[in-house]
């Protein structure tokens, strides 16, 4: 216990001292700003240009650009745009089996 109390108070000790310096240090900068003469002053931007975005491939345009036949932004529900298929004929019924005569 003693080697924990004797880390914090170190650190309690620093953390006084920097809040010391803190308290001391000037609010005014020690110097003065550049003349105009130096460099134009002012900052500016150290990016390079962008390059200009190279123009699209030519060609036709792809088959899915077209419109769709149908919008959903209707009151109208997607099922209703389409008619529903007839239903396919019910299967004959089957014929029944007749023995066959073997002589």
């Amino acid at each position: 216990m003693v080697v924990f109390g004797a880390l914090h108070l170190i650190a309690l000790t620093l953390g006084i001292v920097l809040f010391m310096m803190f308290l001391r240090s000037d609010t005014a900068s020690s110097w003065p700003p550049p003349d105009d003469d130096e460099g134009g002053g002012g900052g500016g931007n150290d990016r390079l240009p962008c390059p200009p975005k190279p123009r699209p491939n030519g060609g036709i345009p792809l088959p899915d650009a077209q419109p769709a036949r149908l919008r959903l932004r209707g009151p109208g529900r997607l099922a209703d745009a389409h008619p529903r298929p007839s239903r396919r004929a019910p299967h004959p019924a089957p014929r029944p089996r007749v023995p066959s005569r073997t002589a």
